[in-house]
């Protein structure tokens, strides 16, 4: 391995053995088999192997302590994975801690830097929309600190993830509005660099093509805030009065897409449909209520703590594991005309 520092995933590799056992191995963890621990130090001995600064805060043994990484703390989706995530984890004798991006790269960077040196024993991440540049998923990876990835993922590195169907999900919400009679439907889509953002797009656009529906040049729009559903709706209805049908990226935006569509004196669901993506708290209260799709937050969180468990305890090198779980329509008054 001339010219190339050697890591633990490096190790992890030679040894056909998964990169966090290497980790435990090489800071003399007591549930490692002797041999094994033998064949790690000797090859990273071999290999001059050198532990960067980040990994010599490690040394410690574990801690029983999961990190989770959330853009948003406020947002009822990640309050319910939370949930999920917390129920699992107790139960299993670990505690989280929750630090949150504010969808800033720079502040996800920050939070993986804290929890890394508070010895925690894996990561359950949500990406900020923000994040362009991967070094600090890539870090972690090649320290041997297990991470699973929930509904945002990276797909730079080797994680575990779990994720709903996004194309099934949208395509879905965009079908139910074409079957109770929409034309002309528009989609508030989230950022197109994540794959919940292409994916809901994509489903979208399968619905509307399945339906040979025009697709116009305004038909999405980025928007994927309550705030940008309040600025932008009034201006584009104005100008494309035909518009009858509404799928948001989520319940925020479908919510705030309503208020915007009160506001020009128009209705719901008697003028436009609207359904959101998440089936959110605010979907049972909003006037009208909100057809939405279920995201299964809760089970989600679930899934996402089994995952990085199996990792943490397993001495095995096995692959990335997506689980894909399946979504729900959830139909009220916002999608069906009186």
């Amino acid at each position: 391995m001339k010219g190339h520092q050697v890591t633990i995933k490096d190790i992890a590799k030679i040894l056909h053995i998964s990169p966090s056992t290497v980790s435990r191995a090489l800071k003399d963890h007591p549930d490692i088999n002797p041999q094994t621990k033998k064949n790690v130090q000797d090859l990273a001995k071999k290999l001059n192997y050198k532990p960067n600064l980040v990994a010599l805060s490690l040394l410690q043994q574990e801690s029983k302590i999961i990190g989770v990484i959330i853009p948003e703390i406020i947002h009822y989706f990640f309050s319910t994975v939370i949930s999920g995530i917390e129920k699992v984890a107790n139960e299993a004798g670990y505690h989280i801690i929750i630090a949150q991006s504010n969808e800033s790269y720079y502040k996800e960077v920050e939070n993986v830097q804290a929890l890394l040196s508070s010895n925690i024993d894996g990561f359950i991440i949500s990406m900020a929309k923000t994040t362009m540049q991967f070094d600090h998923f890539k870090n972690i990876e090649e320290i041997g600190v297990p991470m699973v990835f929930f509904d945002r993922s990276c797909d730079v590195v080797n994680a575990d993830r779990v994720i709903v169907d996004d194309f099934d999900g949208a395509y879905k919400a965009t079908k139910h509005l074409i079957d109770n009679g929409c034309k002309n439907i528009i989609h508030l889509a989230g950022p197109l660099n994540l794959d919940i953002g292409k994916k809901r797009k994509e489903g979208y656009l399968a619905a509307l093509n399945e339906s040979n529906l025009p697709i116009h040049d305004y038909s999405i729009q980025i928007c994927d805030t309550k705030e940008q559903a309040l600025q932008l709706i009034p201006e584009l209805l104005r100008r494309h009065p035909l518009i009858d049908g509404i799928f948001a990226v989520n319940d925020l935006t479908a919510v705030g897409a309503i208020k915007a569509i009160k506001s020009i004196h128009k209705d719901v669901p008697n003028d436009i449909l609207v359904v959101g993506f998440e089936n959110s708290f605010i979907s049972q209260i909003s006037e009208p209520e909100l057809t939405t799709i279920d995201q299964k937050g809760f089970e989600m969180g679930q899934n996402a703590a089994r995952l990085l468990l199996k990792r943490i305890h397993s001495n095995e090198n096995y692959g990335p594991v997506t689980t894909i779980l399946n979504t729900e329509l959830v139909q009220r008054k916002s999608s069906m005309k009186n």
